[in-house]
């Protein structure tokens, strides 16, 4: 059966057909939706785990215990489960552990765009790179496979465009069935990395290694498409299908298992051909390794000297497409085109549409008063990072998940003598941020942190997490309250405030502010795009009578609120105005404004009664 899927979704049907059991990972851009379809599946657990550590160990147990598992994360991810994944590549394990990391090549939703093909070869596990969700969900299976044959985890690294890209996928619905989980394994010196184990079992990875070189050579998905010997391509992943395009008549070398990679598949088909290129998306990976075989890689028409880990022809930065490609071959003398001209799709330019926190956001109050209060701001990653974003720029730092609290506390250490304050949301605080709290209350700073409680994962599609009481197969669980947490790591100052009350955040603030002890703020309200509050919105509307454009309503940044037309009389600045299709009713404008010129809920509820009964 034929199915239009995305990688994403492949990746989740080549688990459930390669019958896996578990799996557990946790929210990121652009790894999300595998987990969300695969929880949705007969006959097996899924899990969001509070961060990515912690969903590998779960995957490891399960592998341990007998039943094929995976874990999923963005790239970054991996930096926090790095040390879960190495000990994993130590070990192997019972049966077939799948570890899935999705890079984000151009930095769509991400930091940074590293290529944690790296993360393969330094922890020697072999890394399988799909082309396209057909060979998403077949390089699942493989993955599973050689994970049990070679006794090691197996990466499959995903990026961006084959994630969220659609494409006819031949689906299943037979599923490999595999024995229940039996006695729990009593080998400790397979599974106990104590320095006296390790040692043994570092000399079984590398020759397990070597094993899966020699094996790749036969591996079905590295295969040669044989044309004209005048230029051979070394490719793989979403690159390959930019070397079908840009260069129909040369012969590919097409990579599925991209570490370790074939010496003798690689060498026998360079010597077959009078040019060699490598294509390859980000790192010179391939290109790297392909060199140490004493390849020699074609460098474009006026070469220079060669740089260690520097790519010959094509742009180690941002996401490739068929016109970088197609100019990058044709400056190297590759083909003969004229310059490549990217075409305008658009006849007028679109308007500017900067990211800025959603109307209604129950974070936008906090960043209000933080910009009033003109303190340093230590950010951390969600979808609260927008208050850096003028008119609030209330943010001066942002870095990984959970590193706010920490800056915090550094930047407080290190003698400044302003009073920071870091600001997290929630999920992000079950992720990385319990530890960096702890280590203000154990270490003595005085730092203010506001906990951006909006009661889901926000920025990456609504996930559950520990405090929302739901698992991600919707069953109910127990709800972490963040303020009996907060006391138990050590902080005594605690204080949780509806999100949306303007005038209490800026009265608790200012008094923090001016003392010298650690303190936390919990902002608590439902993000404004749960179904539960859209229900609620009743917009509000601007009393042109009253109001005189002074503009403070401006300063929160909500895309609701606008210029209008209308002039006040006096000061011949414009009024405000409120679009209807944009407003939620949180009412902040309204707290905000000096003149109550803007109408609260009930007020509109009034007016609007009073229309009606006119009528």
């Amino acid at each position: 059966m034929k199915r239009l899927l995305s990688g994403n979704e492949a990746v989740a049907h080549g688990a459930w057909a390669a019958g896996a059991a578990v799996a557990s990972g946790y929210p990121g851009t652009p790894s999300t939706e595998i987990l969300e379809v695969f929880a949705k599946f007969p006959d097996v657990y899924a899990e969001w785990a509070p961060n990515e550590k912690t969903a590998v160990d779960v995957a490891v147990g399960a592998a341990y215990a007998g039943q094929r598992a995976f874990s999923t994360m963005k790239h970054v991810g991996l930096n926090v489960a790095a040390d879960s994944y190495f000990m994993s590549s130590m070990t192997g394990a019972e049966a077939g552990l799948v570890i899935v990391s999705a890079d984000d090549p151009s930095m769509h939703s991400s930091q940074n765009e590293q290529d944690n093909r790296q993360y393969a070869k330094f922890a020697r596990v072999p890394c399988l790179d799909p082309a396209d969700s057909q060979e998403a969900k077949d390089f699942m299976i493989s993955a599973f496979d050689i994970s049990e044959k070679f006794d090691t985890p197996v990466m499959l690294r995903m990026t961006t465009r084959v994630c969220h890209t659609s494409g006819v996928v031949e689906v299943t619905e037979n599923r490999l069935q595999l024995p229940e989980a039996g006695l729990f394994p009593r080998n400790p010196q397979k599974y106990v990395t104590v320095p006296a184990n390790a040692r043994k079992l570092h000399l079984k990875i590398e020759q397990r290694i070597k094993d899966v070189a020699e094996f790749a050579t036969t591996y079905p998905y590295n295969f040669i498409e044989e044309r004209s010997n005048e230029l051979g391509i070394i490719t793989g992943g979403i690159a390959y299908q930019y070397a079908r395009e840009v260069f129909p008549d040369a012969s590919i070398l097409k990579l599925g298992m991209v570490y370790p990679l074939s010496y003798r598949m690689i060498t026998e088909f360079a010597a077959r051909m009078r040019r060699i290129i490598v294509l390859e998306e980000l790192d010179p990976f391939i290109e790297d390794q392909v060199r140490l075989m004493g390849v020699e890689v074609y460098r474009g028409i006026n070469p220079g000297g060669y740089e260690p880990h520097a790519k010959s022809i094509f742009p180690i930065t941002y996401e490739f497409n068929q016109y970088v490609v197609r100019e990058s071959a044709r400056k190297a003398g590759l083909i003969q085109d004229k310059p490549v001209v990217m075409p305008e799709f658009e006849t007028v330019a679109p308007p500017p549409r900067p990211p800025v926190l959603c109307p209604g956001c129950p974070h936008r109050s906090t960043f209000y008063i933080l910009s009033k209060l003109k303190v340093p701001v230590n950010g951390d990653i969600g979808c609260y990072t927008l208050g850096m974003v003028p008119p609030l720029s209330a943010i001066h730092t942002t870095g990984c998940m959970g590193a706010g609290i920490g800056v915090a506390h550094g930047a407080t250490k290190g003698g400044s003598k302003e009073r920071h304050v870091a600001v997290i949301g929630d999920s992000t605080f079950f992720h990385t941020g319990i530890q960096g709290l702890m280590n203000v209350a154990y270490n003595k700073s005085n730092v203010i942190t506001v906990i951006m409680d909006n009661r889901i994962t926000a920025m990456t599609g609504h996930q559950q997490n520990p405090g929302t009481g739901l698992t991600l197969q919707n069953q109910e669980t127990g709800m972490i309250d963040l303020e009996t947490l907060v006391k138990a790591l050590g902080i005594a100052k605690v204080k949780t405030v509806e999100a949306y009350d303007v005038k209490t955040i800026e009265k608790t603030l200012k008094a923090w502010v001016a003392e010298d002890e650690p303190a936390v703020l919990i902002t608590k309200h439902e993000c404004a795009l749960l179904p539960s509050q859209r229900k609620r919105y009743l917009p509000l509307e601007v009393n042109t009578e009253i109001c005189n454009g002074c503009g403070i309503c401006f300063r929160i940044g909500c895309p609701a609120i606008s210029k209008s037309s209308q002039l006040d009389p006096k000061t011949g600045r414009p009024l405000s105005q409120i679009d209807p299709m944009l407003c939620t009713g949180c009412e902040m404008c309204a707290q905000v404004c000096p003149r109550n010129a803007i109408l609260f809920r009930d007020q509109v509820i009034e007016k609007r009664q009073a229309a009606e009964e006119a009528k």
